[in-house]
C-alpha cells in the first residue's frame, strides 16, 4: 500500500489544479465554480523517487447545512482519516477567511502532519500577502502557484520527507477503518454509539 497525501481546503482555492499538477493529469475537474469536485478523486504521484497516492477532496465547508456541501465535508473528513500527510490549501488572493480558521482547527487534531499551502501566489503583491497566513499560529507556510507550478517542487520535497517508509505503511494495513457518512440528523452518531457501546467517562 502506498502512503497517502490528502488535499483539503475551502471550495475554489485550487485543490484540483494542485492535484492535477502532482499526478500529471487532468483527472480532477478544474473550474471557477465552488464545489465542482463533489467526491474524492484518487491519483498516483511520483516525486523525488517516492510513489504515493494523492486524494483530491471536495470543498470543505465546516459549517454549511447545505445537503451537498455537508456531504462534501463528510467525504473530506474520510479522506483526512486516510492521510499520512495533509495539504491544507488556502487562497492567496482572497486571504484568510473565517472558515479557514475553523477547518484548520479540525485538521490540528489529525494524527499526521499538516502543511499549510498558500495557492495562487504568482506575483510580488501575493508574495507580500503571504505573511497574513501566519495568523493561523504556524511558523511555516508554503506559497505556490499550482497553475504555473511555482513553489510546488519545494512543497513536494517537504512532503516526501514526511511520508512514512513502506514498512510502516504495510503495518497499518492490518488495521480496519470504518467511516460513517451521511447528511446531518440521519442518525450517524447513534449508530456509532451503538457500535462502541456505553460511553466511558
Amino acid at each position: 500500500m502506498k502512503p497517502t497525501v490528502t488535499i483539503v481546503g475551502r471550495p475554489n482555492v485550487g485543490k484540483s489544479t494542485l492535484f492535477n499538477r502532482l499526478v500529471g493529469s487532468r483527472k480532477a475537474l478544474v473550474m471557477d465554480t465552488p464545489g465542482v469536485t463533489r467526491d474524492r478523486n484518487y491519483g498516483v504521484a511520483d516525486w523525488y523517487a517516492r510513489t504515493f497516492t494523492v486524494i483530491d477532496t471536495g470543498g470543505f465547508d465546516p459549517v454549511s447545512q447545505d445537503g451537498m456541501l455537508s456531504l462534501m465535508r463528510e467525504q473530506a473528513k474520510v479522506a483526512v482519516e486516510e492521510a499520512h500527510v495533509i495539504l491544507f490549501v488556502l487562497d492567496g488572493r482572497e486571504g484568510l477567511a473565517t472558515a479557514d480558521y475553523e477547518i484548520f482547527d479540525i485538521l490540528r487534531r489529525a494524527s499526521c502532519p499538516v502543511l499549510v499551502v498558500v495557492n495562487k501566489i504568482d506575483g510580488k503583491k501575493q508574495k507580500d500577502d503571504v505573511f497574513e497566513f501566519h495568523g493561523l499560529g504556524i511558523d511555516q507556510v508554503f506559497p505556490i502557484s499550482s497553475e504555473h507550478g511555482i513553489g510546488v517542487s519545494d512543497l513536494m520535497e517537504e512532503v516526501v520527507e514526511l511520508l512514512p517508509v513502506a514498512e510502516e505503511v504495510e503495518h497499518e494495513e492490518g488495521r480496519v477503518r470504518v467511516a460513517i457518512v451521511g447528511r446531518p440528523n440521519v442518525g450517524k452518531s447513534t449508530l456509532v454509539n451503538h457500535f462502541l457501546g456505553p460511553v466511558r467517562g
